[in-house]
């Protein structure tokens, strides 16, 4: 019974953040459909990621709250409907709630199918930009959630150089912890610049935070 009690303050505490956060409060002001738009947000605004008429892939995209953004960001006016000035292709293996001009793809982008379903969404074009928002469910345990932390990063880096412009970038979600220095690593292998980035709209608490690499090496 106390161990039930003890789940259910922190259930409590939790919930309490969430309703309580601005960011959260802002995002529902905003329509987007999580607080997660307000990480590329700043991210894109400190280095000018997202201009018109660019191809995007979004890995991971589900609920679709960087879809959100980058559809916005895409728009001569802004906007969250009509006109759209690019391309923006959403894979994830969760389902998505439609969002105009974004093509959803429901997958795992490394099954062959889903990965050529992917590449006929891009029309035999290479992608300015791909963000990541994956994270896997975590155990609690530090070197197997390392493991699986890496093993995404593994799986953006891969479908980056095989689908991005020369110049092209990468945004994807790490944690510090086990693991980091080597995901730091990776992405200095193949890119020319690489910046890690803290939004302000991570919580304080959280060790996630974001690997921006941008220019492949040897392309």
């Amino acid at each position: 019974m106390k161990v039930k009690s003890k789940s259910k303050k922190i259930n409590k505490a939790w919930l309490n953040d969430h309703v309580t956060d601005p960011w959260v409060q802002l995002a529902h002001r905003e329509g987007y459909r999580a607080r997660a738009a307000y990480k590329l947000k700043e991210i894109d605004e400190s280095l000018g990621l997202v201009r018109p008429g660019q191809v995007v892939v979004d890995l991971g995209s589900t609920p679709g709250a960087w879809s959100q953004y980058l559809r916005r960001r895409l728009s001569p006016a802004g906007a969250a409907v009509g006109e759209l000035n690019g391309a923006i292709i959403a894979v994830d293996l969760l389902p998505m709630e439609p969002i105009e001009g974004v093509q959803f793809l429901q997958g795992d982008f490394r099954d062959e199918d889903v990965l050529a379903r992917v590449e006929a969404a891009m029309e035999g074009r290479k992608a300015d930009l791909v963000v990541s928002d994956m994270a896997p469910n975590l155990s609690g345990i530090a070197s197997a959630d390392a493991a699986r932390i890496t093993h995404l990063i593994e799986l953006a880096t891969e479908f980056a150089k095989q689908h991005l412009r020369p110049e092209g970038v990468l945004v994807a979600k790490v944690f510090h912890g086990g693991g980091y220095d080597e995901q730091v690593r990776l992405f200095k292998s193949i890119f020319k610049v690489v910046k890690p980035i803290k939004p302000k709209a991570s919580r304080d608490r959280s060790s996630e935070t974001f690997l921006v690499g941008i220019g492949l090496k040897g392309a």
